[in-house]
This record gives C-alpha cells, sequence and structure tokens, in this order.
C-alpha cells in the first residue's frame, strides 16, 4: 500500500486531547498565588518560586505554559500579567477573582469527569455526592462563576429602561443585585426557592439595595408571581427542571409581565448551528455529569417561550458566560 503523507494539521485534535493537562496547570497556578504574585510587577521564575513557596522547577513549568496560554507574557527572563488574568486572576488585585471557580473545577467537576464514559455509554446521569465541606467548595465555585455571569449581563445588556423587575426561580441574586447598583431607578421582587430567601435577603442587605428588594419563597415550579413587570428574569433556571416543568414556569413569568414586557432567559443551550457554540456543548456534557441537569435546545426553549405568551427577539452570547434568550411580552 502506498503511503502518503497527511496534508491536514493534526493539531484540533491534540489540542483538545490535551486540554485536561492545559487547565490543570491554571488550576495549579492559580491555586498557589502565581498571578496574584504578579500583580505587582514581572518576576522570574526564581523570584515567582520564592513567592509562591514552590520549586522553581515545578514555577517555570507553570509560568511558560500560562504564557503560551496567552494569560502571561515572558520578556528577557521575566514574567508579567497580560490584561485578562490581571481582570480575573491576580487575586485581590483582579476585577472578579475566578481562584474559587478553578478550585471547583480542579476537584469537584474534574473528579466527575472521570465517570464521562460511563456516562455516555448508559446516558445515566451523575450523582454527585459530598460532605458539607465539599458542598460548601461547591457553593463558592458556583458563586464566583455566577458573578461573573452576572457583572458580563450589566456590561452586555441595557437594564436603565426597566422599573419592575421579578427574578424568578434564581439560585443566585448576583444578577438583580448587579442590575440595581447599575439601575438606580428599578425594583426586584424576588421569588425563590424558600431554602434560599434568607440567602437572597443577605446579598441583597451587603450590597446596600435591600430597600428596592422584596423576596417571596415559593417552590419554582410551582410559584405563581403576581404584579405587572416591565422586566421578567428567568436565570440559571430551565437546565434544573424537566419540560413540562419550564413549560409551567414561563407561563407564571408570562402571568406576571406588563403588556409589552421582556422576559430574559439566561442558561446555556445546544443549537443547530454550523459551529456550535463550544461553551454551551462542554456545559451540556458538565451539568449532565455532575448532577443530572439539563441543557436544552435553543429551538425548543423558544417554543416554550412562545407557547406562553411572549415573543424571541434576539440572543445575546455573554462572553465566558451563557446566552441570554430575550423575548417580548405579546
Amino acid at each position: 500500500m502506498t503511503q502518503t503523507a497527511l496534508n491536514v494539521s493534526p493539531d484540533p485534535v491534540l489540542e483538545l486531547a490535551t486540554a485536561f493537562m492545559g487547565s490543570q496547570q491554571l488550576i495549579s497556578a492559580a491555586r498557589i498565588g502565581l498571578f496574584a504574585a504578579l500583580a505587582d510587577g514581572p518576576l522570574t521564575s526564581a523570584a515567582l518560586a520564592e513567592a509562591t513557596g514552590r520549586s522553581e522547577h515545578q514555577v517555570r513549568i507553570l509560568a511558560d505554559s500560562m504564557a503560551a496560554h496567552e494569560l502571561l507574557v515572558r520578556t528577557d527572563g521575566a514574567y508579567a500579567l497580560t490584561d485578562v488574568a490581571r481582570a480575573y486572576l491576580a487575586g485581590d488585585a483582579a476585577e472578579l477573582d475566578l481562584t474559587g471557580f478553578l478550585n471547583f473545577l480542579g476537584t469537584i467537576s474534574y473528579d466527575q469527569w472521570r465517570d464521562y464514559q460511563a456516562t455516555v455509554d448508559t446516558d445515566n446521569a451523575g450523582v454527585l455526592e459530598l460532605d458539607e465541606a465539599g458542598w460548601g467548595e461547591f457553593m463558592a465555585g458556583v458563586s464566583g462563576y455566577n458573578e461573573l455571569h452576572a457583572q458580563q449581563f450589566v456590561r452586555e445588556f441595557d437594564v436603565a429602561p426597566f422599573r419592575r423587575v421579578l427574578d424568578l426561580g434564581t439560585l443566585s441574586p448576583s444578577f438583580s443585585v448587579n442590575l440595581l447598583k447599575a439601575n438606580a431607578s428599578a425594583t426586584v421582587d424576588f421569588v425563590v426557592d424558600p431554602a434560599f430567601v434568607s440567602a437572597v435577603e443577605a446579598a441583597a442587605e451587603a450590597a446596600g439595595v435591600a430597600d428596592r428588594v422584596t423576596v417571596e419563597g415559593a417552590a419554582t415550579e410551582a410559584a405563581a408571581p403576581t404584579g405587572e413587570h416591565d422586566l421578567v428574569m428567568v436565570n440559571h433556571v430551565l437546565h434544573r427542571f424537566s419540560v413540562e416543568q419550564n413549560k409551567s414556569i414561563l407561563k407564571a413569568a408570562r402571568a406576571a409581565a406588563a403588556p409589552g414586557a421582556t422576559l430574559l432567559v439566561l442558561d446555556f443551550y445546544l443549537d443547530s448551528d454550523a459551529v456550535p457554540r463550544k461553551l454551551d456543548a462542554v456545559h451540556a456534557g458538565e451539568y449532565y455529569n455532575i448532577d443530572g441537569t439539563f441543557v436544552f435546545p435553543r429551538e425548543e426553549v423558544e417554543e416554550w417561550v412562545r407557547e406562553a405568551g411572549f415573543e424571541p427577539t434576539e440572543l445575546l452570547a455573554l462572553p465566558g458566560s451563557p446566552r441570554l434568550l430575550v423575548a417580548k411580552a405579546v
């Protein structure tokens, strides 16, 4: 058989196949404070080793990898933060430090992914079994990631026109808190699981917006909020419930919406695009493999939205975050 040279690069296969190695290096670099050590300026690998308390051998490998991944730059043997690393990885100097989320990925999520082959073969959902400390780490990581989503939300979506907001079924008050900070004329009515009421009240108090917030406890799938809200948010809700439950939730959202109100449904979505959005497809595997929650096709969700009495108008991709389905009450 004649041997012929391949004329296509194997790089896409190998980069994806080894991606877990780079992610473990990123998680380790953040965990030992490598990025935080560079907040005040460039350092050599020897100085980084002293600052982090690790061997220069290991620190050099981590720093080189982070430079290769464009999170650091290396000039004349010294490493410095890029803008993205300074914004999200530099500890107390960061705009929003994601180290807690990375720690969650490196322990809880990574351990769950070890069973992903069985998930693919059986379609059996993952089961997350954690002790009290583990759940604390889980919530810290997820809360940090949700804060990123919330900040991107108010940057990418204009919240200024709205006055009376309904936040239905959220597990993260960050979206409404950031909205209230950006819009001093808005009020928010939370309708959340009864077990989450105190956490929402505490978050509103800590943010100094408690005087513009009401909090009602009700099971999300059976909630019946009242009022005429000009903005209804259903954020990070759909993947936690069944098809029929989600239809009921969206109908409840419509019942509490004023004529012409805006609906926001933030979540990850599968889609039919020629090149699917990578972040959504990856999280579809993560959610189901972690605890059996489900990322639905965008087209299916849009049909539920129409059945509930809204018309979808656009889909916004938030950087590093889920997508925001926007609809109008009709």
